[in-house]
Parts: C-alpha cells; sequence; structure tokens
C-alpha cells in the first residue's frame, strides 16, 4: 500500500502567513513555545498530538483531514479563501475538488473557454493545470471575483431553446450535496464527457443525478457520482442565435379557439 503524503508542516507556514502572523503570534495564541510551532513547520514535530491538531484545526477554521491530507498550496485562491472562512469540505461532510485553473497578472481568476474543438481534450485533462493553461480565456466584470466560473460550449438541440453551439458560462460547485433541484448545470462525465442538462439531485438517496432535457423529446436518465468528474451550474450563456419561442399546449389551445371565433365572425 502507497504511503499516503502529509502535508501538516507546509500548510501551518501557508495558512500563517496568510494571515500575517509571525510564529511569535500564533504561539501566543495557542499558548504554546514558538520553538514549538517552529517545529511543526519545518516537519521536525512529524507525531502532533491530538491536543495540539485541535488547536490548530480551532485557530486556522481548517479540519484536522485538510491539515494533514490536503497539499493547500494546490488550491486556488479562491478555494482557500472559502477554506479560510470556515467553508472546509472535509468539515461539510465532502473531499475537496481540487481544481485546476488560471489566473491573470493581477491574480484575478480567468473564465476559461472550453470550445468543441478543445472538449475532447477537457475529458480527459480537465484536471491537468498545463492543459487548462492552454485554454482561451477572458473576465466578466459583471461577475463575483470570489467564485469560479468556466465557459462551455454546447451542441446539439437537447436544451432548446437554448440554441444548438450557444456558449455557456457556468459556476464551479464544489459541495454536489448544495445542487438544487431544476438547476441547469454542466456535468463532465466519465463516460459522455460534457453534459449540459437540467438536474435533480438524489444523491443523498440513491448517490446520483438525475438528468434532465428541456427538449421533450430527450428521455430522462441517471449518472451515478462516481461517473462524474465537474459539475458547474448554468449562470448565462451567449448564442448569435435568437432562440424559438416555444408554445405550450394551453397556448395552442388559445389560439384554436380564437380562429375558429374569427371563422364564425366570418360566416355572419
Amino acid at each position: 500500500m502507497e504511503k499516503q503524503t502529509i502535508f501538516l508542516a507546509s500548510n501551518l507556514k501557508l495558512l500563517r502567513d496568510r494571515k500575517k502572523k509571525t510564529q511569535g503570534d500564533v504561539a501566543a495564541s495557542l499558548k504554546v513555545t514558538r520553538a514549538k510551532i517552529n517545529a511543526f513547520e519545518n516537519g521536525v514535530n512529524v507525531n502532533p498530538k491530538i491536543e495540539d491538531l485541535a488547536k490548530f484545526t480551532a485557530y486556522f477554521k481548517v479540519s484536522v483531514d485538510s491539515l494533514l491530507w490536503v497539499n493547500l498550496k494546490r488550491l486556488t485562491e479562491l478555494q482557500l479563501r472559502n477554506l479560510e472562512a470556515g467553508n472546509d469540505e472535509y468539515i461539510m461532510g465532502t473531499k475537496i475538488r481540487v481544481l485546476a485553473t488560471t489566473v491573470d497578472s493581477k491574480n484575478r481568476e480567468n473564465i476559461e473557454i472550453v470550445s468543441l474543438k478543445a472538449k475532447a481534450g477537457y475529458t480527459q485533462g480537465y484536471s491537468n493545470p498545463e492543459f487548462i493553461g492552454s485554454l482561451q480565456c477572458f473576465h466578466l466584470p459583471v461577475l463575483s471575483p470570489n467564485r469560479k466560473f468556466r465557459m462551455f460550449q454546447i451542441e446539439g438541440d437537447s436544451m432548446l431553446p437554448i440554441p444548438d453551439k450557444s456558449y455557456v458560462i457556468s459556476e464551479f460547485v464544489e459541495n454536489w450535496n448544495t445542487i438544487k433541484n431544476g438547476q441547469a448545470c454542466i456535468v463532465l462525465t466519465k463516460d459522455e464527457g460534457i453534459v449540459f442538462k437540467e438536474v435533480s439531485n438524489n444523491l443523498k438517496q440513491e448517490g446520483t443525478l438525475l438528468m434532465h432535457s428541456l427538449n421533450p423529446l430527450f428521455k430522462d436518465y441517471s449518472i451515478k457520482a462516481s461517473e462524474i468528474n465537474e459539475v458547474w451550474k448554468f449562470v448565462s450563456y451567449l448564442s448569435s442565435q435568437i432562440p424559438e419561442s416555444g408554445i405550450t399546449l394551453e397556448h395552442l389551445g388559445t389560439m384554436l379557439l380564437d380562429i375558429k371565433a374569427e371563422i364564425s365572425k366570418g360566416r355572419k
């Protein structure tokens, strides 16, 4: 069995630096010696006591699991902010999903574009920083800088009236349990690749997401959570086409009654 890497030393130093605290500051807050903090950060103390870990997790608002097993240096700025705000996925009962992403010269999150040409490559390279770095990107000032967005080009007519070849702007979902029923999502699956559907969340009951098309010609189907790599919830879309207006049965019935009334008037 392969030995799991422990990231406690580097994680403690990273979190302390982000809080702009010295080793002495942390030691004073935790009522321990500065030498003890220094030993932890330099990997000298590799067998921390439970009470020490409890102090660290309370001070940094990070779970023991994240302190030990997650390389926090690999997280994006957005993920680190969420972590420091107390939104640790281990505390919430789900594993942190490390997202490959890019930033601009001002350390702002880019919105990467996954076009149809990049679709196949994304299915395999979604977690590869080098591949993500090769994608075109842009910024939208109206979107929150504290969330992660990506744009995917869709194809097909399963989600009409959203036209074929539209670009869907979506927000990364770390905790899939927060997905609301009826939420339109980009779902990256292991078998189908990138899929755009309305989703019903059955994760707690069945461990699946129910995929629903807006186009009634397409049947619903379920995907197991184990077959899903990423989920992005719909925010907006861009298209050069004007969506076709949908006609409901109620609207059609009203139209027929109006036509019948006009015919009756013409006979009089």
